[in-house]
């Protein structure tokens, strides 16, 4: 453990591998936001082992040598956990275990343990223990292999039902219970969204950690809990807002992520029903992260992955206060100009023309832009409301002061 500011951080150690579906780039990219998910979930990032290896190791992940490696490391240095950054089969979670006889997390195990910290309501910790009991049910053979034997012996002679069959009959009882919990919420949410009326429904969606929260508290005037760490926010989040005198309800999101979990789309679709209802979605894109156009792509291929990939959308190109384009020197006649040179005016004539103008770049932080996205989200509002009602749009007028 590593003390900081009288908080205890867990030593740990990052693997990542290098094949043809991530590059070397992809690799440290990815590795950069295990890392960050690592700290979110109060560890110390002591060391990260990469290795070229394509296909991964069936039994390991990794090949023999570099596992040698992370060992020596694990065993000198008092490591916690080794968390590796994609997702590990239970055969290989199990074997690796047996090698480093220490804590051993995939990507997978590690945001589910985020979410486990974050979920407040008992909603968001039902969906949770959902995911988390779907995750275990097929690594319960590598948890307890101590039982796997059937017993014998005077007294031992029952069903035939040995204790992992019963573990596991068990586990999928739990996941049928809560399945049938998250049910019963879903119809009470239903019937809660129901009771709000007529009123235009605009959604905040896109990557953790871009400024969701922040711009829900900055618009809708309340007090989200915002916070510069993954998953801040998991309970969805739904405010009464007026712009001018028009009124809409705003929803915020949990964020989504790469490689974002199997189990946690499933469970989480309950609460993305939100994002099913809303009329306007906005999407918040943190333009200051470098890799913010593989955000976009990954947000949009979740909600295609929910079939909300249709609805009518407006980018919000966010923490513009933050952003910093490499420099290019004149004299440099080495290296090609890329995005990453790209000034704030130049992105923003780039998506201005894929966006159809449908985008407006804003520090909802600093509040900069916050004008013109009032005046952006009136009347994307005000166009649904008045296709909805067309008999009171005179009570709207087309931008207000």
């Amino acid at each position: 453990m590593i003390e900081k500011n009288n908080l205890q951080f867990e030593k740990t150690v990052l693997v990542g591998i290098i094949n043809k579906e991530q590059d070397e780039v992809k690799s440290k990219e990815y590795l950069d936001e295990l890392s960050f998910l690592t700290y979110t979930a109060g560890g110390e990032v002591s060391k990260r082992f990469t290795q070229k290896i394509d296909p991964p190791h069936p039994k390991t992940m990794i090949g023999a040598g570099k596992l040698e490696e992370v060992s020596q490391f694990v065993k000198a240095n008092d490591v916690g956990a080794v968390i590796f950054d994609d997702e590990l089969t239970p055969a290989q979670q199990k074997n690796i275990e047996k090698e480093l006889k220490c804590k051993i997390l995939d990507r997978t195990g590690l945001i589910l343990d985020i979410f486990a910290q974050r979920a407040q309501t008992s909603y968001a910790r039902t969906q949770v223990e959902l995911a988390q009991y779907q995750y275990l049910l097929p690594r319960l053979t590598g948890l307890w292999t101590h039982l796997e034997r059937q017993r014998g012996g005077i007294g031992m002679r029952g069903p035939g039902e040995t204790e992992i069959e019963t573990d596991r009959r068990i586990v999928r009882d739990k996941i049928s219970l809560l399945k049938k919990k998250i049910q019963a919420i879903d119809k009470q949410m239903a019937t809660q969204r129901g009771n709000r009326g007529a009123l235009v429904r605009v959604a905040l969606v896109g990557y953790t950690n871009v400024g969701k929260s922040t711009l829900m508290n900055v618009i809708s005037k309340s007090k989200v809990f915002a916070e510069n760490k993954l998953f801040a926010t998991l309970d969805t989040t739904v405010r009464k807002v007026v712009i001018g005198n028009l009124p809409f309800l705003l929803s915020d999101t949990v964020g989504f992520i790469r490689k974002l979990p199997t189990q946690l789309i499933e469970s989480f679709k309950s609460t993305l029903d939100e994002v099913h209802e809303a009329d306007l979605l906005l999407h918040v894109v943190d333009i200051s992260h470098p890799n913010f156009e593989d955000h976009i792509q990954s947000v949009n291929q979740t909600l295609a992955d929910i079939n909300i990939q249709e609805k009518p959308t407006l980018m919000l190109f966010n923490k513009i206060d933050a952003y910093q384009p490499e420099i290019l020197d004149e004299d440099d006649l080495v290296t090609v100009r890329t995005s990453r040179h790209y000034t704030l005016k130049e992105w923003e004539q780039t998506w201005m023309a894929k966006m159809n103008g449908q985008a407006l770049f804003m520090s909802a932080l600093k509040k900069e832009n916050l004008e013109e996205f009032r005046q952006k989200v009136y009347q994307k509002v005000r166009e649904i409301h008045v296709t909805r009602f067309p008999y009171n749009n005179f009570l709207y007028p087309e931008s207000f002061e």
